[in-house]
Protein backbone atom coordinates (compact mmCIF):
# COMPACT_ATOMS: atom_id res chain seq x y z
CA UNK A 1 0.00 0.00 0.00
CA UNK A 2 2.59 2.41 0.32
CA UNK A 3 3.77 2.23 -2.99
CA UNK A 4 0.74 3.81 -4.33
CA UNK A 5 1.27 7.76 -3.96
CA UNK A 6 -1.62 10.17 -4.29
CA UNK A 7 -0.86 14.07 -3.83
CA UNK A 8 -4.09 15.73 -3.16
CA UNK A 9 -2.94 19.12 -4.85
CA UNK A 10 -1.63 17.42 -7.81
CA UNK A 11 -3.80 18.22 -11.17
CA UNK A 12 -2.66 14.66 -12.38
CA UNK A 13 -5.46 12.69 -12.84
CA UNK A 14 -5.65 10.15 -9.61
CA UNK A 15 -5.27 7.18 -12.06
CA UNK A 16 -2.57 8.02 -13.62
CA UNK A 17 -1.02 8.93 -9.86
CA UNK A 18 -1.56 5.12 -9.22
CA UNK A 19 0.18 4.43 -12.28
CA UNK A 20 3.03 6.29 -12.08
CA UNK A 21 3.15 4.98 -8.55
CA UNK A 22 3.28 1.15 -9.70
CA UNK A 23 5.63 1.76 -12.91
CA UNK A 24 7.57 3.62 -10.60
CA UNK A 25 8.13 1.19 -7.68
CA UNK A 26 8.84 -1.41 -10.72
CA UNK A 27 11.61 0.48 -11.82
CA UNK A 28 13.48 1.10 -8.99
CA UNK A 29 13.19 -2.90 -8.11
CA UNK A 30 11.07 -1.63 -5.04
CA UNK A 31 8.54 -4.81 -6.63
CA UNK A 32 9.48 -8.05 -8.00
CA UNK A 33 7.72 -10.08 -10.53
CA UNK A 34 4.57 -11.73 -9.09
CA UNK A 35 4.26 -9.72 -6.23
CA UNK A 36 0.66 -8.77 -5.30
CA UNK A 37 -0.83 -5.36 -5.43
CA UNK A 38 -3.33 -3.76 -3.12
CA UNK A 39 -6.77 -4.94 -4.12
CA UNK A 40 -9.62 -2.43 -5.61
CA UNK A 41 -11.47 -1.93 -2.05
CA UNK A 42 -8.08 -1.25 -0.22
CA UNK A 43 -7.26 0.92 -2.09
CA UNK A 44 -10.68 2.08 -2.02
CA UNK A 45 -10.72 2.37 1.73
CA UNK A 46 -7.36 3.90 2.03
CA UNK A 47 -7.46 7.19 -0.44
CA UNK A 48 -11.38 7.46 -0.63
CA UNK A 49 -10.79 7.31 -4.62
CA UNK A 50 -13.97 5.94 -6.83
CA UNK A 51 -13.63 2.26 -7.74
CA UNK A 52 -13.90 3.34 -11.92
CA UNK A 53 -10.74 5.12 -11.15
CA UNK A 54 -8.78 2.16 -9.38
CA UNK A 55 -9.83 -0.36 -12.18
CA UNK A 56 -9.05 1.84 -14.89
CA UNK A 57 -5.50 2.25 -13.59
CA UNK A 58 -5.01 -1.37 -13.13
CA UNK A 59 -6.53 -2.03 -16.61
CA UNK A 60 -4.16 0.59 -18.31
CA UNK A 61 -0.84 -1.40 -16.39
CA UNK A 62 -2.46 -4.67 -17.95
CA UNK A 63 -2.71 -2.82 -21.40
CA UNK A 64 1.15 -2.16 -20.74
CA UNK A 65 1.55 -5.95 -19.67
CA UNK A 66 3.15 -4.91 -16.57
CA UNK A 67 0.41 -6.68 -13.85
CA UNK A 68 -2.43 -9.15 -14.79
CA UNK A 69 -4.99 -10.17 -12.77
CA UNK A 70 -6.21 -13.74 -11.73
CA UNK A 71 -9.75 -13.86 -11.38
CA UNK A 72 -10.53 -14.32 -7.31
CA UNK A 73 -7.33 -13.22 -5.99
CA UNK A 74 -6.07 -9.97 -7.81
CA UNK A 75 -3.73 -7.96 -9.36
CA UNK A 76 0.25 -8.83 -9.56
CA UNK A 77 3.18 -7.64 -11.23
CA UNK A 78 3.85 -9.87 -14.55
CA UNK A 79 6.80 -7.65 -16.14
CA UNK A 80 9.81 -5.84 -14.08
CA UNK A 81 11.81 -4.89 -17.10
CA UNK A 82 9.89 -1.69 -17.70
CA UNK A 83 11.83 1.30 -18.13
CA UNK A 84 10.24 4.75 -18.92
CA UNK A 85 12.34 7.71 -20.62
CA UNK A 86 11.16 10.46 -18.07
CA UNK A 87 9.53 11.35 -15.32
CA UNK A 88 8.26 14.64 -15.20
CA UNK A 89 7.52 17.65 -13.08
CA UNK A 90 5.27 20.24 -15.00
CA UNK A 91 4.23 23.34 -13.19
CA UNK A 92 1.52 25.47 -15.01
CA UNK A 93 0.75 29.19 -13.51
CA UNK A 94 -2.90 27.94 -14.37
CA UNK A 95 -5.79 25.92 -15.79
CA UNK A 96 -7.35 27.09 -18.88
CA UNK A 97 -8.75 26.18 -22.30
CA UNK A 98 -5.61 27.22 -23.49
CA UNK A 99 -3.20 25.75 -20.78
CA UNK A 100 -5.23 22.42 -21.25
CA UNK A 101 -4.42 22.13 -25.23
CA UNK A 102 -0.64 22.48 -24.23
CA UNK A 103 -0.90 19.96 -21.66
CA UNK A 104 -2.78 17.45 -23.75
CA UNK A 105 -0.46 17.68 -26.58
CA UNK A 106 2.31 17.32 -24.41
CA UNK A 107 1.13 14.25 -22.39
CA UNK A 108 -0.31 12.78 -25.87
CA UNK A 109 3.32 13.38 -27.61
CA UNK A 110 4.96 11.80 -24.69
CA UNK A 111 2.34 8.90 -24.67
CA UNK A 112 3.95 5.63 -22.48
CA UNK A 113 7.57 7.32 -22.51
CA UNK A 114 7.05 9.44 -19.26
CA UNK A 115 5.50 9.90 -15.94
CA UNK A 116 3.82 13.30 -15.95
CA UNK A 117 3.20 14.57 -12.16
CA UNK A 118 1.19 17.95 -12.75
CA UNK A 119 0.92 21.01 -10.56
CA UNK A 120 -0.67 24.59 -10.34
CA UNK A 121 0.50 27.47 -8.75
CA UNK A 122 -2.28 30.07 -9.49
CA UNK A 123 0.27 33.06 -10.52
CA UNK A 124 1.46 33.10 -7.03
CA UNK A 125 4.95 33.21 -6.47
CA UNK A 126 5.27 31.82 -2.85
CA UNK A 127 3.17 28.65 -3.85
CA UNK A 128 5.56 28.24 -6.98
CA UNK A 129 8.68 28.29 -4.80
CA UNK A 130 6.84 25.88 -2.40
CA UNK A 131 5.77 22.92 -4.88
CA UNK A 132 9.62 23.16 -6.48
CA UNK A 133 11.15 23.01 -3.40
CA UNK A 134 8.79 20.27 -2.03
CA UNK A 135 9.38 18.23 -5.28
CA UNK A 136 13.03 19.22 -6.49
CA UNK A 137 14.90 15.77 -4.32
CA UNK A 138 12.01 13.73 -5.90
CA UNK A 139 13.66 11.40 -8.94
CA UNK A 140 12.74 13.95 -11.70
CA UNK A 141 14.56 13.90 -15.16
CA UNK A 142 12.93 16.95 -16.24
CA UNK A 143 11.05 20.02 -14.60
CA UNK A 144 8.89 21.73 -17.17
CA UNK A 145 7.58 25.06 -16.16
CA UNK A 146 5.25 27.65 -17.33
CA UNK A 147 7.03 31.13 -15.29
CA UNK A 148 3.79 33.89 -15.21
CA UNK A 149 3.24 35.36 -11.77
CA UNK A 150 1.16 38.28 -10.55
CA UNK A 151 3.03 39.44 -8.02
CA UNK A 152 6.68 39.10 -6.76
CA UNK A 153 8.09 36.89 -8.97
CA UNK A 154 11.49 38.96 -8.84
CA UNK A 155 13.49 36.12 -7.59
CA UNK A 156 12.48 33.64 -9.84
CA UNK A 157 15.63 33.33 -11.89
CA UNK A 158 17.56 33.28 -8.93
CA UNK A 159 15.15 30.10 -7.37
CA UNK A 160 15.06 28.98 -10.85
CA UNK A 161 18.62 28.41 -11.18
CA UNK A 162 18.85 25.81 -8.59
CA UNK A 163 17.42 23.93 -10.84
CA UNK A 164 20.00 21.28 -12.46
CA UNK A 165 19.67 22.90 -16.16
CA UNK A 166 19.84 19.78 -17.76
CA UNK A 167 16.24 18.84 -16.49
CA UNK A 168 15.18 22.35 -16.87
CA UNK A 169 12.57 23.01 -19.52
CA UNK A 170 11.31 26.80 -19.82
CA UNK A 171 7.49 26.87 -21.43
CA UNK A 172 6.25 29.92 -23.18
CA UNK A 173 7.66 33.05 -21.50
CA UNK A 174 11.31 33.27 -20.93
CA UNK A 175 12.83 34.35 -17.71
CA UNK A 176 15.75 36.81 -17.77
CA UNK A 177 18.76 35.73 -15.41
CA UNK A 178 18.83 31.98 -15.77
CA UNK A 179 22.63 31.25 -15.96
CA UNK A 180 23.89 27.95 -18.44
CA UNK A 181 22.25 26.15 -21.26
CA UNK A 182 18.55 24.99 -21.03
CA UNK A 183 15.63 24.29 -22.99
CA UNK A 184 13.01 26.82 -23.71
CA UNK A 185 9.97 27.35 -25.71
CA UNK A 186 8.57 30.55 -25.65
CA UNK A 187 7.05 33.55 -27.43
CA UNK A 188 8.18 35.96 -28.62
CA UNK A 189 5.62 38.90 -26.42
CA UNK A 190 6.99 42.14 -28.36
CA UNK A 191 7.98 40.97 -31.79
CA UNK A 192 4.66 38.36 -32.09
CA UNK A 193 1.69 41.40 -32.14
CA UNK A 194 3.97 43.80 -33.51
CA UNK A 195 4.25 41.05 -36.77
CA UNK A 196 0.84 40.43 -36.45
CA UNK A 197 -0.43 43.72 -36.45
CA UNK A 198 1.61 44.77 -39.58
CA UNK A 199 -0.21 41.48 -41.11
CA UNK A 200 -3.71 43.41 -40.21
CA UNK A 201 -2.85 46.79 -41.34
CA UNK A 202 -4.87 46.74 -44.35
CA UNK A 203 -8.14 46.19 -41.94
CA UNK A 204 -6.39 48.36 -39.24
CA UNK A 205 -6.36 51.23 -41.42
CA UNK A 206 -10.10 52.06 -42.08
CA UNK A 207 -9.91 52.63 -37.59
CA UNK A 208 -8.73 55.84 -35.95
CA UNK A 209 -7.60 54.51 -33.02
CA UNK A 210 -5.70 51.48 -31.43
CA UNK A 211 -6.88 50.52 -27.78
CA UNK A 212 -5.07 47.99 -25.52
CA UNK A 213 -7.19 46.30 -22.27
CA UNK A 214 -4.36 45.49 -20.10
CA UNK A 215 -5.32 44.91 -16.60
CA UNK A 216 -2.90 46.70 -13.98
CA UNK A 217 -2.63 43.75 -12.26
CA UNK A 218 -2.17 41.32 -14.58
CA UNK A 219 0.28 38.24 -14.92
CA UNK A 220 0.36 38.79 -19.14
CA UNK A 221 3.85 40.03 -19.77
CA UNK A 222 4.78 44.04 -19.99
CA UNK A 223 6.41 43.08 -23.53
CA UNK A 224 3.59 43.06 -25.01
CA UNK A 225 2.84 46.70 -24.37
CA UNK A 226 6.49 47.19 -25.96
CA UNK A 227 5.06 45.61 -29.10
CA UNK A 228 1.87 47.21 -29.29
CA UNK A 229 3.52 50.96 -28.82
CA UNK A 230 6.33 50.22 -31.72
CA UNK A 231 3.61 49.51 -34.02
CA UNK A 232 1.57 52.38 -33.16
CA UNK A 233 4.38 55.05 -33.65
CA UNK A 234 5.92 53.43 -36.79
CA UNK A 235 2.28 53.54 -38.34
CA UNK A 236 1.41 57.08 -36.83
CA UNK A 237 -2.13 55.51 -34.96
CA UNK A 238 -3.27 57.00 -31.90
CA UNK A 239 -3.82 54.87 -29.19
CA UNK A 240 -4.07 54.50 -25.56
CA UNK A 241 -3.73 51.52 -22.75
CA UNK A 242 -7.19 50.93 -21.33
CA UNK A 243 -6.23 49.47 -17.47
CA UNK A 244 -10.42 48.88 -17.11
CA UNK A 245 -12.74 48.46 -19.80
CA UNK A 246 -16.02 48.95 -17.38
CA UNK A 247 -15.41 52.67 -17.39
CA UNK A 248 -13.27 53.29 -20.40
CA UNK A 249 -15.32 55.52 -22.95
CA UNK A 250 -16.30 53.57 -26.32
CA UNK A 251 -16.47 55.35 -29.21
CA UNK A 252 -16.77 54.30 -33.66
CA UNK A 253 -13.33 54.26 -35.32
CA UNK A 254 -11.46 52.56 -32.18
CA UNK A 255 -9.99 49.14 -32.83
CA UNK A 256 -9.86 46.88 -28.86
CA UNK A 257 -7.48 44.32 -28.44
CA UNK A 258 -8.06 42.55 -25.17
CA UNK A 259 -6.27 39.53 -23.25
CA UNK A 260 -8.84 39.02 -20.34
CA UNK A 261 -12.11 36.81 -21.31
CA UNK A 262 -13.75 38.68 -19.01
CA UNK A 263 -12.81 41.89 -20.75
CA UNK A 264 -14.05 40.31 -24.26
CA UNK A 265 -17.52 39.62 -22.87
CA UNK A 266 -17.87 43.27 -21.02
CA UNK A 267 -15.79 44.92 -24.32
CA UNK A 268 -19.08 43.22 -26.49
CA UNK A 269 -22.01 43.87 -23.81
CA UNK A 270 -20.73 47.77 -23.95
CA UNK A 271 -20.76 47.87 -27.69
CA UNK A 272 -24.05 46.99 -28.22
CA UNK A 273 -25.38 48.99 -25.22
CA UNK A 274 -23.96 52.02 -27.44
CA UNK A 275 -25.98 50.49 -30.82
CA UNK A 276 -22.34 50.10 -32.06
CA UNK A 277 -21.79 47.33 -34.62
CA UNK A 278 -18.87 45.25 -34.12
CA UNK A 279 -16.79 45.10 -36.88
CA UNK A 280 -17.97 48.31 -38.91
CA UNK A 281 -18.06 50.76 -36.23
CA UNK A 282 -15.75 49.16 -33.38
CA UNK A 283 -12.93 46.63 -34.36
CA UNK A 284 -12.22 43.57 -31.84
CA UNK A 285 -9.33 41.89 -31.66
CA UNK A 286 -8.82 38.78 -29.09
CA UNK A 287 -5.90 37.07 -27.49
CA UNK A 288 -6.07 33.74 -28.13
CA UNK A 289 -8.29 31.29 -29.80
CA UNK A 290 -11.18 29.42 -28.57
CA UNK A 291 -13.71 27.57 -30.09
CA UNK A 292 -16.52 29.73 -29.06
CA UNK A 293 -14.48 32.78 -30.89
CA UNK A 294 -15.07 31.33 -34.12
CA UNK A 295 -19.06 31.72 -33.47
CA UNK A 296 -19.13 35.11 -31.11
CA UNK A 297 -20.31 37.55 -33.34
CA UNK A 298 -20.09 35.68 -36.68
CA UNK A 299 -15.97 35.56 -35.61
CA UNK A 300 -13.78 37.19 -33.72
CA UNK A 301 -10.42 38.26 -34.91
CA UNK A 302 -7.54 36.72 -32.85
CA UNK A 303 -4.17 37.23 -32.42
CA UNK A 304 -2.72 33.43 -30.89
CA UNK A 305 0.56 31.34 -30.29
CA UNK A 306 -0.06 27.79 -31.52
CA UNK A 307 -0.17 26.52 -28.08
CA UNK A 308 -0.81 22.53 -29.31
CA UNK A 309 2.69 23.34 -31.22
CA UNK A 310 4.15 24.34 -27.54
CA UNK A 311 3.07 21.54 -25.94
CA UNK A 312 4.41 18.88 -28.78
CA UNK A 313 7.78 20.59 -28.91
CA UNK A 314 8.19 20.95 -25.12
CA UNK A 315 7.41 17.16 -25.15
CA UNK A 316 9.94 16.81 -27.96
CA UNK A 317 12.99 17.87 -26.00
CA UNK A 318 11.74 15.51 -23.39
CA UNK A 319 12.29 12.77 -25.43
CA UNK A 320 15.37 13.61 -27.44
CA UNK A 321 17.29 16.55 -24.94
CA UNK A 322 18.64 19.87 -26.03
CA UNK A 323 19.24 23.10 -24.64
CA UNK A 324 17.82 24.82 -27.41
CA UNK A 325 15.77 27.81 -27.14
CA UNK A 326 12.82 27.16 -29.69
CA UNK A 327 10.30 30.22 -30.68
CA UNK A 328 6.82 29.00 -30.94
CA UNK A 329 4.53 30.19 -33.96
CA UNK A 330 2.46 32.92 -34.13
CA UNK A 331 -0.68 33.47 -36.04
CA UNK A 332 -3.51 36.31 -37.01
CA UNK A 333 -6.73 34.59 -37.85
CA UNK A 334 -8.80 37.56 -39.52
CA UNK A 335 -12.20 37.25 -38.88
CA UNK A 336 -15.45 39.77 -39.14
CA UNK A 337 -14.86 41.62 -36.48
CA UNK A 338 -12.15 43.86 -37.90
Amino acid sequence: MSLIKIIEHSKTPKYKQIINSIISAVENGVIEDGAQLPSVNKLLNKYDISRDTIVKAYQRLKELEIIDSVPGKGYYVKRTNFKQKAKVFLLFNKLSQHKKIIYDAFSQRLGDDATIDFFIYNNDFQFFKQLITTNKNENYTHFVIIPHFLEGGFGAADFINQIPKSKLIILDKLIYGITEDYAAVYQDFKNDIYEVLIKALPLLQKYSKLKIIFPPYSYHPHEILAGFRLFCAEYAFEHSIVHDINTEGISPDEVYINLMEDDLVTLIKRIKSLDLEVGKDVGIISYNETPLKEVLLDGITIISTDFEQLGQTAAELVLHPSTEHIKNPFKLVVRNSL
